[in-house]
């Protein structure tokens, strides 16, 4: 029988992933915990595992489709197994396996996996490489939001769908019981005759009157949309940048931002930097001006812990962080992405340098986990490697400040009262003015630049 493998959901609610990659054609033979496809959420990419053995029948969507939570996205026929009578299909079938697992996401970058890579010939005789299940590992279950109904398919065998129960998402679902409207008498107006919001509100508003003894003009049609694909190139918003998009407007409109600047001597910090590349401690770790900026930053926010809090609008209560993960914002093919060092105040100035190091080869590789992206509390944007000298940086959605950091360049300043050439650098900190006054937000950033014009002071305020 055929097996329906569903695209699951990460877990934090997400609605859609876009296939990037399939491992396997039809023909192909799959095992349990084999990986099958690479996606991409709103957070990362991922690799999607099967949960049971079998040939691949059929791949339901092409690279490069954007595919809603709970949709089939891979048919299996598993040997062994006598197909259930339709009727006996659940309201929302769990693609289980026969050991009773459900299938996982494999983020990429996670240091201790439950899956290994091995090479597997496809159907055109090419390696790939996929996934089998370490001796022993037990992956977790994937703990999916409310799916979409599962269309069952008929005896005949020719994958025609009967559902159910009328297709909606959840947000829609909780529109439809809010306004008191029966899903069942709503017409769907999305793709695969999905109901919208729009086909909800639709629903409940009066139907207009046409005046008495009047015929209503005929419809014109709209002409449809076109442009000139010479001069002008279309790129559909997906993914990352959509998902970044949607949290910078979210976040500018939410948290009232404050920035403030200051310019500043970094030449003793440089200095540092190149005596710190000859030390036998620091050996094989990369050592940058952004791993003391980052030592700064922390020894400021160990000097002023208030400013690392979060505001919990649900509950009215400001909550104060006893631990720092450090968000590096990274620029990658997919987009911005700012995946954050776990606990990095605990961390000694190497341990700092090698997280910082895997942080920034992660996020290049396009290998980031959507746990690497969570539970940030601060975040660090370097915008001076494209030679700018700074810039208003917007709070990366639940942090209380981010700090953007310029161009390092060689400038007159006033040093000893001479004018001599001097590294230069311009700091900038926005912050949530609801968590962070003027004084406070003017503490931190000062303290940030005292370290960094003498960073002698990492050994006496640390």
């Amino acid at each position: 029988m055929a097996r329906e493998f569903k695209m699951p959901d990460v877990g934090e609610g997400l609605t859609e992933a876009e296939i990037l990659k399939w491992y396997v054609q039809p023909g192909d033979s799959v095992e349990d915990g084999q990986v099958v496809c690479e996606v991409e959420t709103a957070k990362a990419a991922v690799e999607l595992p099967i949960p049971y053995d079998g040939v691949v029948r059929e791949l339901h969507f092409p690279e490069g489709t954007t595919v809603d939570v709970g949709q089939v996205i891979i048919s299996v026929d598993v040997a062994g197994e006598e197909p259930a009578p339709a009727a006996a299909e659940p309201e929302v079938a769990e693609a289980e396996a026969p050991s009773g697992r459900q299938p996982v996401l494999v983020g990429y970058g996670v240091a201790e996996s439950s899956t290994k890579r091995r090479a597997r010939k496809g159907a055109n005789g090419v390696e790939a490489s996929v996934s089998e299940p370490e001796p022993g590992a037990v992956p977790t279950p994937s703990t999916p939001a409310e799916q979409l109904p599962t269309a069952a398919v008929n005896g005949n065998g020719n994958g025609t769908a009967t559902l159910d129960r009328p297709l909606a998402k959840p947000p829609v679902r909780k529109l439809a019981k809010d306004l008191g409207v029966d899903l069942a008498t709503v017409i769907p107006s999305g793709s695969d005759g999905i109901i919208t919001r729009e086909d909800v509100h639709a629903a409940v508003a009066p139907a207009p009157e046409a005046p008495a003894q009047v015929q209503a003009p005929a419809p014109v049609a709209a002409a449809p949309a076109s442009y000139d694909s010479v001069r002008e190139t279309r790129i559909p918003i997906k993914g990352v940048r959509k998902a970044t998009a949607q949290a910078m407007v979210n976040s500018k409109f939410t948290a009232p931002h404050v920035t403030e600047f200051v310019t500043i001597d970094v030449t003793r910090t440089m200095k540092l930097v190149e005596e710190l590349k000859g030390d036998k401690d620091m050996a094989g770790l990369r050592v940058n001006p952004l791993l003391l900026i980052s030592k700064a930053l922390l020894v400021a926010i160990k000097r002023n812990p208030e400013v690392n809090a979060a505001w919990d609008e649900a509950n009215q209560e400001i909550v104060q962080k006893h631990y720092v993960n450090l968000g590096i914002a990274a620029a990658t093919p997919r987009g911005l992405i700012v995946p954050n060092i776990k606990d990095a105040q605990a961390k000694t100035l190497p341990e700092l340098a090698s997280a910082l190091g895997d942080l920034v080869s992660t996020a290049r590789e396009g290998k980031t986990s959507p746990a690497a992206m969570q539970g940030g509390t601060v975040t660090i944007t370097n915008v001076g490697v494209f030679g700018v000298d700074t810039g208003t940086p917007i709070l990366n959605p639940g942090e209380s400040a981010i700090l953007a950091v310029g161009a390092i360049k060689l400038q007159p300043w006033v040093h000893k009262g001479k004018v001599k050439p001097r590294q230069v650098t311009t700091l900038a900190l926005s912050f949530d003015h609801r968590l962070v006054d003027g004084e406070l937000g003017s503490k931190v950033l000062a303290d940030v630049a005292a370290i960094l014009e003498r960073p002698k002071r990492l050994l006496t305020w640390a």
